[in-house]
Parts: C-alpha cells; sequence; structure tokens
C-alpha cells in the first residue's frame, strides 16, 4: 500500500469519526449539515439523480430515510460504523472504483465490485430448494486460498466480500481472521443463525468490518416448513442478540410460491425493524439442483406483485424504515445481470469460478487459475459479450428469464457442471425455468414499456451500451 491510499484512508476514518460524533450532538438538526459535507468531499460518488431526493430526506425529519439515516447512526455500534464507513466509502467505493474502472479498460473484461465466496459446502439444516451438502460430504477452501482471492481481488480493486455456503459461520474463525487481517474491505456472511453467540458478537465488534444477514421467511410456520423446525426461533434470537450488541446485521429472504404473502406482510417487516434488521434483500427462489423443484418458483402473478410491492415499501413518505431491494425486480437500477463480474461472481467450496451464485458452471478453479485469467475465460467473456441480456430488466436473468441465451453460453464455451452433490446438465436446469420464464415475458414487458425509468449509470458496475 503506497502512503498516498494510506494518508487517503488515515484522512477518511478521521471525517467519518467526526460526522458521527457531530451528528449525535443533534441528529435530526444536523443532517442537512452533514449531507453538506458528504456532497463536499465525496460529492462525485453520490449519482447526481439521487441528490435531490437525499436532501429532502434530509430536510424532513419525518422522512422514511432520514428517520432511517438517525437509527442507523445512534443505534449502531461506534467501530462498526467507522471500520464499515472506511471500508466501504474510503476504500470500495472511493479508492477500489478507480482502481477497477481503470482495470476493466486495460484489460477488456469485467472486474467485480464485489466477491462471494464459499468458505464450506458444510450446513446444519437441510432447508428445501437449497444444495448444500452434509457435514460429512463437506468441501471448504482453506484458509490461505481465501487469503489469496482477497489479495488478488483487492490488486483489481475490489474491497467487499460476501460469505455464502453451505452455513459459512462453520468457519467463523477463519471468516473472522480474514476480516482482521483486511480491514481495508467490508464483509459480509449469509447465515442460518444457529451459531451466532456472544462470542462471535465480541468478535464482530473489535474488528468492525463484518456485517450479517439472517436467513428468515415469514412466520413461524412459513419459515420452519422450508428450514426445519425450531429455525425461526433461533433467527429470532440471534437477532436480540445482534441489536443488543449494537451490531449491524439484516435479512436475507427467498420468496417463493408458497411463502410471499407471508414474506411482504406488513406484520414480517415490522417485526424484523424492530428486531434491528437494517437491510432486508429479497431474492426469487432458483431451481437449481437436480432435486429442485419448479413448482416453488414464484408465479408471474406474484412477481408482479413483487415489483409494485418493493417499490411501495421504499416510498419515503408512508415505507418502511429499512434499506429493501430485489435482485430480480430491481434490475431496472443495476442495468440487468451483474454476474460473472460486471459486478460480482461467486467462488464455491471447490474453488470453481461461477458467474452466479445461482449459475453452477464453470471454466476456471482459483487452483488452477488466477482472477484474471477466469475473468478472461470463455465463460465469463460471453457473459461480459453478451450483457445485459435483455433490454427489458424486469427479464434479466439468462437462466430464469432467458434460458436459450444460458444454453447457448454454456455450449459455446464448453463449461462444465460444478454442482458436488450431483451433476446437473445446463439443459435440464433450463427445462425447470422454460414455462416461468415464457409466462413471465408477456407480463414483464406490459409492466416495462408501461413504466418510466431512468437512464441507469453508476460507478460501480460496468456501464453496458
Amino acid at each position: 500500500m503506497d502512503i498516498r491510499t494510506k494518508l487517503t484512508e488515515a484522512a477518511g476514518e478521521r471525517l467519518i469519526s467526526g460526522l458521527l460524533k457531530y451528528i449525535e450532538k443533534d441528529p435530526d438538526r444536523n443532517m442537512v449539515n452533514i449531507l453538506d459535507a458528504v456532497e463536499k468531499y465525496a460529492g462525485r460518488l453520490i449519482p447526481e439523480r439521487l441528490k435531490p431526493g437525499l436532501r429532502r430526506g434530509a430536510e424532513d425529519p419525518t422522512n422514511v430515510y432520514h428517520r432511517y439515516i438517525v437509527d442507523l447512526f445512534t443505534g449502531l455500534d461506534r467501530n462498526v460504523l467507522v471500520s464499515m464507513g472506511r471500508a466501504l466509502g474510503v476504500d470500495a467505493a472511493y479508492l477500489g472504483t478507480k482502481t477497477l474502472r481503470a482495470n476493466r479498460a486495460k484489460y477488456d473484461c469485467n472486474i467485480p465490485w464485489l466477491i462471494l465466496m464459499d468458505p464450506t459446502s458444510a450446513c446444519n439444516l437441510r432447508c428445501t430448494g437449497c444444495w448444500a451438502a452434509d457435514y460429512n460430504k463437506a468441501q471448504n477452501l482453506t484458509l490461505d486460498e481465501m487469503r489469496d482471492v482477497i489479495r488478488q481481488c483487492k490488486e483489481l480493486g475490489t474491497h467487499v466480500f460476501m460469505f455464502t455456503g453451505g452455513e459459512p459461520l462453520i468457519r467463523k474463525d477463519d471468516i473472522l481472521t480474514l476480516c482482521e487481517e483486511n480491514r481495508d474491505c467490508a464483509f459480509l456472511a449469509f447465515t442460518n443463525a444457529t451459531l451466532i453467540d456472544q462470542a462471535l458478537c465480541d468478535r464482530m465488534l473489535k474488528t468492525g468490518n463484518l456485517a450479517l444477514a439472517l436467513s428468515i421467511e415469514g412466520t413461524k410456520q412459513s419459515n420452519d416448513e422450508r428450514r426445519g423446525e425450531g429455525a425461526y426461533d433461533k433467527t429470532v434470537g440471534a437477532m436480540e442478540l445482534l441489536k443488543k450488541n449494537r451490531l449491524l446485521y439484516g435479512i436475507s429472504v427467498c420468496y417463493t410460491r408458497e411463502n410471499d404473502e407471508f414474506v411482504t406482510s406488513d406484520e414480517f417487516l415490522d417485526k424484523m425493524i424492530d428486531a434491528g434488521a437494517m437491510f432486508a434483500m429479497y431474492f426469487n427462489y432458483m431451481p437449481v439442483g437436480k432435486n429442485a423443484t419448479a413448482d416453488l418458483i414464484p408465479t408471474p402473478e406474484q412477481r408482479a406483485y413483487m415489483y409494485k410491492w418493493i417499490r411501495k415499501v421504499r416510498d419515503p413518505h408512508t415505507g418502511k424504515k429499512i434499506f429493501l431491494f430485489d435482485f430480480q425486480d430491481d434490475g431496472e437500477y443495476v442495468g440487468g445481470c451483474i454476474a460473472a463480474g460486471r459486478n460480482y461472481f461467486h467462488i464455491n467450496s471447490a474453488g470453481d469460478i461461477e458467474p452466479c451464485v445461482f449459475i453452477h458452471f464453470a471454466d476456471a478453479n482459483i487452483r488452477t487459475d488466477t482472477i484474471l485469467e477466469a475473468l478472461k475465460k470463455p465463460l465469463f467473456t460471453a457473459y461480459y459479450r453478451g450483457q445485459p441480456f435483455n433490454d427489458n430488466h424486469l427479464r434479466p436473468c439468462p437462466m430464469l428469464e432467458n434460458p436459450h441465451l444460458l444454453r447457448k453460453m454454456i455450449a459455446d464455451t464448453g463449461a462444465r457442471s460444478t454442482d458436488f452433490i450431483a451433476e446437473e446438465s445446463v439443459d435440464e436446469l433450463c427445462r425447470k425455468c422454460d414455462s416461468f420464464a415464457y409466462e413471465w415475458a408477456p407480463v414483464a414487458d406490459d409492466i416495462w414499456n408501461s413504466t418510466v425509468h431512468k437512464k441507469t449509470t453508476t460507478r460501480y458496475y460496468r456501464d453496458t451500451h
């Protein structure tokens, strides 16, 4: 790390600490002044189209996002705010983005803003529709392998890492070691919450740069039907512990044909907000794996409802006090598919470098290829040349909404199945998506063509023509 980078990081950390102390004195009154400072020192990081809304929110104490920001600043531990603010704001958004954009031009390929990694395939639950293996069939990335991935990615400009699985907290000691060794990175772990205890909270408070996304799906009944008896109570108990320790966490929700009404109810979302969840990630169920069923894919009517519901709960005056997004129905804000390094890619527990956490095919592995080599190999290059896969960003995925495109990319590149339980051909996978893709297309097109869309540009993924 050069001296200029060190000085920038130090200055950024001092600025964040000063802003936090200032806002704590009188959050409502000082909100506008804080925004003034952010625009002065880091205004280029904020898209111009967002600035008027941010200004209105700062000036109106009744605005949902005004109250959200106050809760964020006053409800979380100071070291968490400073550490995450530095890693996300300075190292990832400011320094890292400049580096990755330069490398995108230099190497003529996607360079991701974040990486998903599976430390292990092992899991202590057997959730319906999940491909996780049993403990005794576990595959693992070594600590040194994960260290090397992070080192390579930081050189390319990537400073955000998320852990999936399996259950990543089975490897929580190694994850926290990575957090301690890479204070210039922000980390998040998707977890079933069963392994969260006070010892973990203590180390998270010390490092400050690890957040958690807890899997939960509606009511106790709808959750436990998919995740097993007792899972809901354990998750709620973990939330209480995380809130008590003033740690940053949110929820990860897989919505299906059977649970959509439960995970979108006011009762559910209000309970999550009261429990201290600061963000909610919603995922459309994907029929991945030989034993997965297409019967859980939400219907076109349910997807249309999700599109409208997401926007309703984000209304600045009548919405919910939580940062909520849907990877499928928010495609318009990120220009469609963001896989294969356009914004992120996935490394599974065997080291296979996959375009997406739901696309279990690869032509590269961290044990034989560098990260840059993988980004320039045929599979990722096919994504790079093909994105966005549909001008309608409500149909972004080359598997779920455009299965003919995934079939073609796998056939053209010769990428192999990486499913470690039982290999699944691309045709087997896409066949489960064909009916939904056909039925959703006219519904999605009607929504898209009747809605005004702003031009999609951001610093954090590769803009496509």
